[in-house]
């Protein structure tokens, strides 16, 4: 340790270069994590082939929609005449 220095200012210097190091290697490591999760990811991926499949399948999902459009009209339409029902009925008694 230098004796010109007070003995407050070294430790503050040492502790701010340890911080600056710890700062710089968690940085390194980063990069290397990233990395690896970059070339994980390429492997994982799926050819072009099922990409493909993918297509088909939303269309298939979109076709799925579209028929569930078509059944809930068709159930509302169902709905609506029973409800008309249940009111003219409800008249009915209430006229009695």
């Amino acid at each position: 340790m230098d004796d010109e220095k007070p003995v407050l200012e070294q430790t503050t210097d040492a502790m701010s270069s340890a911080a600056e190091a710890t700062k710089e290697a968690a940085k390194t490591a980063v990069k290397k994590v990233r990395k690896a999760a970059k070339r994980v990811a390429k492997k994982v991926t799926p050819k072009k082939k099922a990409a493909k499949k993918s297509k088909t399948a939303k269309k298939a999902k979109k076709a799925g929609k579209k028929s569930s459009a078509k059944k809930s009209a068709k159930k509302s339409a169902k709905k609506a005449v029973k409800k008309t029902a249940k009111k003219k009925k409800k008249a009915k008694k209430s006229k009695r």
